[in-house]
């Protein structure tokens, strides 16, 4: 019993101590449907290109904290209300040790309802009647008490009857189970989605397992901060440090990978007919990613040719490097901290990651793939393999157009860790891998053009986002090992996923850039607050804040000028009014 007691006692401690709670579109014609915040990550939207997509055959796993414990046995009212009319219809099973009986949890009712709540007859006094659906309403839904998960599954390395593992909490450290939950990851191929915290302070770190390498960890976007909770619901601004945790990891990766909206419409645990709002927290976030993620491994069921993407080697690391390569950006995005500088060593952007999920051109993507090195089309994905015999491999796109094009390349690879408790990372096994863009010399006088790399340090992710040249119509984008010399000669191989796209540049006249307290007004409070960053972003240059506007690297003068340049501008959601 000992090896169960260790684990245990670390549970308790780290919900007495350092445990955090992971707290979480504009509206088209899917506005009758709840929750928004599914709307605004397309997912609504890609259920209209592909109605089959419910999550059906989906095998969907949420853990869940137990609220309360006595010593070091969690008293299971970690469940949701079952009995609440959105579940009516959902294939929904409890799993935890049996005793005590189980109790609800308001947490794990609001996570399963975004993912698994249907209720066409839902309605509240401030929306009036609307029809709620989740993410993946017909998947088959098992919802674990956490220490039970651990025990049954985590400590045995025991294979998952699971497709996808949502988890929306996390703790501020590393330790044993979060590490078997990464060798799970790694030997099963198993999909991890879980939130990375609520950056209650900018200097909070991101949470495990949120924060592990082989899992996708999930910040919140904010919804917009008006007096009406109808528009809050339906429109979502960005992320920010003081809502969702912040990288770099202790150990300096690049986290959240993505995120998404959080304030979303969920099931009341206490009325079985009410629906209350969440509010915006990475553990909703959480289920609206996990959901995009359940409806792609659909999608890949549903194809033969796109089976790769479902294999236990790897394959986690072409959906992870497919939903990244097609995340929107949204306003401020840059890797690594704000500066003028892209940051080569930092794939990703501190608190955007990849960007906001997007379900449909996520879709899109897995559609056209997999394409195997050599010449490939302008939107693909791959899953292969570094060895000896092949230290690099090139994957070479032809573009009818060049011009103001965005060339996105995505490379996703595995931490290795042993599979017997604690279950340690064994970083003699693992490499670094390196990606370049290569503009090839359509005359063969000047020579090939090294466009961008990424070689992060630390990171088992490399992430570009660059601008195609005129003229230059021919592209590489090559994978190969950061010390090619090192690894042949230690022989190591490395299993990888790769996706890329070429498309037009992201929108880039969001107000968001100007309205930075999200009130749908460019006025003095925005002011106030850009002055309070270009404050601190004197006395604390490395601090990441919002207020860069012309992005040349500093927050100043010509910045302000930009800003009152805007003043009074206002969205097309602005709203005073209070609904009753």
């Amino acid at each position: 019993m000992a090896g169960i007691f260790v684990p245990r006692l670390w549970v308790v401690a780290a919900l007495i101590g350092t445990m955090g709670i992971a707290r979480a579109a504009e509206p088209n014609e899917t506005s009758l449907l709840q929750p928004q915040g599914l709307s605004r990550a397309g997912l609504y939207a890609l259920r209209q290109i592909d109605p089959t997509l419910t999550g059906q055959g989906v095998r969907f796993g949420v853990v869940c904290r137990s609220v309360t414990y006595q010593g070091d046995i969690p008293q299971n009212d970690y469940r949701p209300n079952i009995a609440h009319a959105c579940f009516s219809g959902a294939d929904l099973a409890l799993h935890d040790d049996g005793d005590p009986e189980a109790a609800v949890s308001a947490h794990a009712t609001a996570v399963c309802s975004i993912l698994f709540g249907e209720d066409p007859a839902a309605a509240t006094p401030y929306l009036g009647p609307f029809f709620y659906q989740g993410a993946v309403p017909a998947a088959e839904a098992r919802v674990y008490e956490l220490v039970h998960f651990g025990e049954q599954y985590v400590l045995t390395q025991s294979a998952l009857p699971l497709d996808v593992v949502a988890m929306s909490f996390g703790f501020q450290f590393e330790n044993w189970w979060t590490q078997g939950i990464e060798s799970l990851a790694e030997h099963e191929g198993l999909l991890v989605v879980a939130g990375i915290g609520n950056g209650e302070n900018a200097s909070d770190p991101p949470l495990y397992p949120g924060a592990g390498t082989n899992t996708i960890g999930v910040g919140v976007v904010s919804s917009v901060r008006t007096a009406d909770p109808a528009t809050n619901l339906a429109y979502f601004s960005l992320a920010y440090p003081d809502q969702s945790s912040l990288g770099p990891t202790d150990d300096g990766r690049c986290k959240p990978d993505l995120i998404a909206p959080g304030n979303c419409l969920v099931a009341e645990p206490g009325d079985d007919h009410a629906y209350l709002v969440s509010g915006d927290w990475s553990s909703y976030a959480t289920p609206v990613t996990a959901g995009v993620v359940g409806l792609l491994v659909q999608a890949a069921r549903q194809d033969e040719n796109l089976s790769l993407v479902l294999s236990p080697d790897g394959g986690n690391c072409a959906l992870k490097a497919i939903l990244m390569n097609s995340a929107t950006k949204l306003p401020y995005w840059h890797k690594g901290r704000l500066s003028v500088d892209d940051d080569r060593e930092a794939p990703l952007d501190l608190v955007q990651g990849a960007g906001m999920v997007n379900a449909v051109e996520a879709y899109r993507l897995l559609k056209r793939g997999p394409i195997q090195a050599g010449d490939v089309s302008t939107a693909g994905w791959d899953l292969n393999e570094l060895d000896g015999g092949a230290a690099q491999r090139a994957y070479r796109i032809v573009l009818d157009e060049p011009a103001g094009k965005m060339l996105t390349a995505t490379l996703v690879w595995n931490r290795h860790y042993s599979r017997e408790f604690p279950f340690e990372r064994i970083a003699g096994s693992d490499t670094d891998l390196r990606i370049e863009v290569w503009a090839i010399d359509p005359t063969g006088e000047t020579g090939d053009l090294l466009l961008d790399y990424c070689d992060s340090k630390t990171d088992s992710v490399e992430h570009i986002y660059i601008q195609t040249l005129a003229g230059y119509s021919v592209y590489d984008v090559v994978v190969s090992y950061s010390d090619a010399e090192a690894a042949a000669t230690s022989r190591l191989s490395e299993r990888y996923g790769l996706a890329w796209s070429v498309g037009v540049r992201q929108e880039t006249d969001s107000i968001f850039w100007h309205d930075l307290n999200a009130d749908g007004i460019v006025d003095e409070q925005d002011i106030s607050i850009f002055l309070d960053n270009r404050s601190l972003g004197l006395t604390a240059p490395e601090a990441y804040l919002l207020g860069d506007i012309n992005t040349d690297g500093s927050i100043d003068a010509s910045d302000l000028e930009v800003l009152f340049a805007n003043r009074n501008r206002k969205a097309d959601w602005h709203t005073d009014r209070v609904t009753n």
